[in-house]
């Protein structure tokens, strides 16, 4: 693979518009249209509108999460530069910070309007994880999120030594590993659509904290290989500890919405 030659798509008036910007904007367009689709074939039950008059809350919220949970993550770096901060087009948003941002906005939207937030968590899981699919090129465009050195054909990705990591200014190739994650985030999508959603009997709020399960467990593997990791306590990078905090979290919220359920069965 070849990274690209530059990260500005084109210029407008002298102001360069990035292709960082423009696949976070078609990342969200994905996710939307695939929300829409879900709800109105397979959530019947579930207003459209409503989903229409959410939507802003919750993209702002979770686009303010992500860059805000990154920077604190980094803010070695950013208290150094503080003109940074709003430079989103040079990357850095966090996908853990964009979840928490849009359960919390969530979470008080249906508080406020008296609707069930398991049944739309669900709905929104399968347009978030394809807006991931989608967002994670935009790390190829900025040259980050790669992995360690590779020299497998046809996979390894060539990084301009600007790029490179210190200590490995002579080495070109590197694992796609933001490509590894795209992949898997479009086999989330996949099982939670095609399996998880046909279970009989399923629960409201099953394919949300499938999607929190499966998604951080992919994340925790694919962290390893990854060089770039913001922030690493005792080795472990933040990432994978907190992906580890979903997996529990998700498989705990997973057995009270079924413990009805389960005693039933008893």
């Amino acid at each position: 693979m070849q990274s690209p030659p530059s990260s500005v798509a084109f210029s407008i008036g002298g102001f360069d518009i990035h292709y960082y910007g423009l696949i976070m904007f078609c990342a969200i367009i994905f996710a939307i249209s695939v929300i829409c689709f879900v709800a109105k074939k397979y959530y019947k039950d579930t207003s459209t509108d409503r989903i229409i008059d959410m939507l802003p809350v919750i993209i702002l919220s979770a686009i303010l999460s992500a860059r805000i949970y990154y920077v604190f993550m980094d803010i070695g770096y950013f208290s150094k530069n503080p003109s940074e901060i709003i430079a989103l087009w040079h990357g850095g948003m966090s996908i853990h910070g964009a979840i928490l941002g849009g359960v919390i906005a969530g979470i008080i939207y249906c508080k406020i309007n008296k609707i069930n937030f398991f049944k739309y968590a669900d709905i929104f899981s399968y347009g978030v994880v394809i807006g991931q699919a989608v967002g994670r090129f935009g790390n190829w465009f900025n040259c980050e999120a790669f992995g360690k050195p590779c020299s497998i054909p046809f996979i390894k990705l060539f990084i301009p030594a600007p790029y490179r990591p210190d200590g490995f200014e002579n080495i070109a190739y590197y694992h796609p590993a933001f490509l590894y994650e795209s992949l898997w985030d479009i086999a989330v999508f996949l099982i939670l659509f095609f399996i998880i959603r046909k279970i009989t009997g399923i629960k409201d709020g099953t394919i949300f904290f499938s999607y929190l399960i499966l998604y951080s467990s992919g994340r925790i593997v694919i962290e390893w290989c990854r060089m770039d990791s913001v922030l690493n306590i005792g080795g472990i990078a933040v990432a994978q500890i907190v992906s580890l905090i979903l997996i529990f979290v998700a498989a705990a919220g997973l057995f009270l919405i079924n413990k009805n359920k389960i005693e039933k069965v008893r």
